[in-house]
């Protein structure tokens, strides 16, 4: 039997500490950043932009308010941009995203797939809308997205 009491006490204290956060450094660089990507529903003509990582996409209409996490835009009425987010791991994050006006937010979450697409749904009511003919109408409450090319 071998005995690990030797390389734990040699790992003990800040050095294994230290190790941890640098192995964390590189599984981030080598494994890229899973939430800094273009997406788009090619049927439904919808596209997301985000950043999770850092405020470094300008939004459409709203460049005065400087860099943001990133925005929805596309087959839709107006601009909804990131004012919120949680990434649970590099396969689920949730968003908040608010309209252009700031007057409506919404719920979403956003999972990769086994085949590299992405499933965003909308949680609870769904405020984004585009418009069709003279009317506002919902578009759907789950999208399948891929990456932009």
């Amino acid at each position: 039997m071998r005995n690990y009491t030797s390389l734990i006490g040699k790992l003990h204290g800040g050095r294994w500490i230290a190790s941890a956060m640098m192995l964390s450094v590189f599984t981030t660089v080598l494994g890229g950043q899973p939430w800094k990507l273009s997406l788009t529903s090619p049927e439904e003509k919808i596209n997301l932009h985000i950043d999770l990582y850092e405020e470094s996409i300008e939004v459409p209409g709203l460049e005065a308010f400087g860099p943001m996490n990133g925005y929805l835009d596309g087959n839709i009425y107006g601009v909804w941009y990131v004012v919120g987010f949680d990434i649970k791991d590099d396969q689920h994050a949730t968003l908040t995203i608010a309209n252009d006006l700031g007057s409506e937010d919404q719920k979403l979450t956003l999972t990769q797939n086994p085949d590299s697409t992405y499933q965003l749904k909308f949680l609870g009511y769904n405020a984004v809308k585009r418009a069709q003919g003279k009317k506002l109408v919902k578009i759907p409450g789950e999208l399948k997205m891929v990456k932009d090319k």
